[in-house]
């Protein structure tokens, strides 16, 4: 297997937001509240080049989200998200940069539907596009722009397989689904930024990768159990960081979260983690 990062542009967050200040819905309310922004952060996607085909793990941010009226000004979340994209940061031209033309690409894997994630999507047509059905769900219609998703902007073809983890534990994560066939590429659950919420795990012959979504920021919140700020389930959210925790104790381990500033170095240098 071959692994590149793609960065598709860069968005700012409420600190509240990357770290959840109080309890409950305090919780809450201090992110929608907090007034300060993060600095630049990257927004990630991957892209495995496996024998089976290429994998590309999220789809990245579309340079539309920088066009006024794309965000509803009627969700007040939106109020509270700076992003920058330009067209040749989105996923398709990078792709294209390394050789792969996105239609070649076998499977888009979804860790959640948020647009970060998700603005990227139409690249993607000849693509299965596999995503927790829990999380489609959750993410339809104009219940799921209310809770801050924009499937408004899905691609009108957009049709993905929808998939339930199967009750076969995967170190510490209680379902999984694996991809390949082969045990190299296994979906987990990582429940808590969002309901129904995945992250990757990749064992390639040299190194076991991690990809985090939005399990967590930074992989040094991971390590402090700090859960975000605008995850619903807070139980949930600790739960999972718990989980990862437990399993890059026990296998060494290359922690990728989407928004890490330090994700592409620990990638480049396969930095394991370290305690």
């Amino acid at each position: 297997m071959r692994m590149h990062v793609i960065q598709t542009g860069t968005v700012a967050v409420p600190p509240n937001q990357r770290q959840g200040k109080g309890t409950g819905v305090l919780r809450i309310i201090n992110t929608f509240t907090d007034r300060r922004w993060t600095e630049p952060l990257p927004i990630y996607a991957w892209v495995i080049e496996h024998p089976k085909g290429v994998i590309v793990i999220d789809t990245g941010e579309t340079a539309k989200a920088t066009e006024p009226g794309y965000f509803p000004a009627w969700h007040p979340y939106f109020k509270k998200v700076r992003e920058w994209v330009t067209p040749e940061q989105e996923v398709g031209p990078q792709l294209q940069a390394l050789g792969i033309r996105p239609n070649d690409v076998r499977w888009v894997i979804m860790t959640h539907l948020h647009t970060d994630h998700a603005g990227g999507l139409r690249h993607f047509p000849k693509s299965e596009i596999l995503v927790m059905r829990r999380a489609f769900e959750l993410a339809s219609g104009f219940a799921g722009q209310v809770r801050g998703f924009l499937p408004q902007h899905w691609p009108s073809w957009f049709a993905p397989k929808l998939i339930d983890l199967a009750p076969d534990p995967f170190g510490p994560f209680p379902g999984s689904f694996q991809v390949t066939g082969t045990a190299d590429v296994i979906i987990v659950p990582t429940s808590g930024h969002t309901d129904a919420h995945v992250s990757v795990v990749v064992q390639d012959s040299d190194a076991t990768y991690f990809l985090a979504g939005d399990a967590s920021y930074t992989q040094r919140l991971m390590l402090d159990q700090q859960i975000d700020g605008v995850g619903l389930n807070a139980q949930e959210a600790r739960q999972t960081l718990q989980r990862i925790r437990q399993f890059v104790q026990t296998t060494p381990t290359v922690y990728l979260p989407t928004h890490d500033p330090e994700s592409s170095n620990r990638f480049a240098a396969k930095s394991v983690v370290a305690f």
